[in-house]
């Protein structure tokens, strides 16, 4: 899976750009529906990632690229929900989890990436 941040805002997926955050989960992409994070947007001052949002916990590492400057607020109850279905995190700058996700099978890729800050 070739997998790149192009510039602040945007992401491309095999060739597919996407001007959003989005969650890849075993080679399929969509977007990150973050409605669920958004009350506790004004605790952190940025809609963190949240355990209320629908994340790929389909494998034993969850990676998250915390945007181009690494800023995304991941919430304690993600931490926690990995360490209760077994799952590693690897949190990371997005430019930095495109290219870890690049070295990976898509297939055992499950991932979360915000495209700004």
């Amino acid at each position: 899976m070739q997998v790149r941040l192009l510039r602040f805002g945007s992401v491309e997926v095999d060739g597919r750009e996407y001007n959003h955050d989005i969650v890849v989960e075993g080679g399929r992409v969509r977007k990150r529906q973050k409605q669920a994070s958004k009350p506790y947007r004004d605790h952190f001052g940025h809609t963190p990632l949240s355990a209320d949002e629908e994340l790929p916990w389909g494998g034993d590492r969850l990676i998250i690229g915390t945007g181009a400057y690494g800023s995304l607020p991941i919430m304690p109850e993600v931490v926690e929900e990995a360490r209760r279905r077994g799952v590693d995190i690897t949190a990371l700058p997005t430019e930095d989890a495109c290219r870890l996700i690049a070295s990976l099978d898509e297939n055992e890729v499950h991932a979360v990436l915000h495209v700004t800050c």
